[in-house]
């Protein structure tokens, strides 16, 4: 039986690896699936990228460590995000830090709306709330 997976990574390039083709090699020698969901990468920059990795466990294991390798580093999304809606007062301050637009305010009632499958895991929300009411728990 194979097992995939799917993990959400935070990978952030020291400005001399900002050119390395490294999404052609996770997908060709890992044989990885690679979503980008967002990504902040410039010349002679340190540069941010989140990304979905989807295939066998063994490749992505393989492929984490090849990426640290490189200098690159790395940080895996495992938690989940709840958000307690009845003493949310839809303010929008989470909305401004989202990366994937998992949390939106929506016309015409200007209500929060939170989309769990866009949800990187990151806690900027949880950050940026005044009311404390965005919870990150962490898997183990």
């Amino acid at each position: 039986m194979i097992d995939i997976n799917t993990i959400k990574v935070s990978l952030t390039f020291p400005p001399s690896k900002v050119t390395f083709p490294l999404m052609t090699k996770l997908v060709r020698v890992f044989e990885l699936e690679v979503n980008i969901l967002h990504a902040d990468v410039r010349l002679n920059k340190t540069g941010k990228l989140i990304v979905e990795l989807t295939g066998e466990t063994h490749n992505i294991d393989d492929a984490l460590k090849y990426i640290e390798e490189m200098g690159i580093t790395c940080h895996i999304f495992n938690g989940t995000l709840t958000w307690d809606e009845e003493k949310c007062v839809h303010c929008g301050a989470c909305t401004s830090v989202c990366p994937s637009r998992a949390l939106t305010i929506g016309e015409p009632d200007y209500t929060l709306s939170f989309d769990k499958e866009k949800c990187l895991v990151c806690g900027l929300c949880v950050k940026a709330c005044p009311l404390n009411v965005m919870c990150l728990a962490q898997r183990e």
